[in-house]
């Protein structure tokens, strides 16, 4: 795979240690970034942490008031309650957690390896914070719990499934849109 950015250059906060603007969790405000001859300014944000794979890239200074990172250092999000996570019910939890539960269950079927999976997670976090308390919310890795897969015929992935007491109402496969799922819920609220 090719890499299209071959450096970014980071101005140092105006703090005596020119290291500053490398320590986690510090970003300059605001963050004027260069990528070849362009540059732009980032919003301010202290979210983000500059990751390096090695020292060597601590050490690179360009200037006095720049650093160089080269292929290697990464900048990631950090930021906390962005994500909602669902549960994970395995083949060990699936009789108590979901056959065996008071109420209505949504089991989202996936793989890690699946692009619109990935896709439809967020969703399904998000409808599980709405309906907090009214419906439960599981996933199922069908890598891990193949068994349970081929027990409700799954097919495809991402399949959404709801269960009440322990009998499949509704299926919905593939990555559907947010009111697709919500009208699927509702009918069984």
């Amino acid at each position: 795979m090719a890499t299209a950015l071959h450096s970014v250059i980071l101005p140092c906060s105006s703090s005596s240690d020119p290291r500053a603007a490398l320590l986690p969790g510090v970003v300059p405000s605001p963050t004027v970034v260069s990528v070849g001859r362009s540059s732009f300014s980032l919003p301010e944000f202290s979210g983000l942490k500059i990751h390096t794979n090695s020292s060597s890239a601590l050490a690179s200074l360009n200037s006095r008031t720049s650093r160089v990172f080269r292929r290697g250092g990464r900048i990631v999000c950090e930021a906390q309650g962005t994500a909602l996570d669902v549960p994970i019910v395995t083949d060990t939890t699936w009789q108590s957690l979901v056959l065996k539960a008071t109420g209505p269950v949504l089991v989202e079927f996936w793989a890690p390896w699946c692009g619109p999976c990935r896709i439809i997670h967020p969703v399904v976090a998000e409808l599980s914070e709405e309906y907090a308390g009214k419906l439960k919310f599981f996933k199922l890795n069908t890598d891990d719990s193949p068994s349970i897969a081929t027990q409700y015929g799954i097919r495809s992935i991402p399949t959404i499934m709801i269960f009440i007491d322990g009998e499949k109402k509704d299926a919905v496969i593939g990555a559907v849109p947010k009111t697709t799922l919500t009208a699927s819920i509702e009918k069984f609220l």
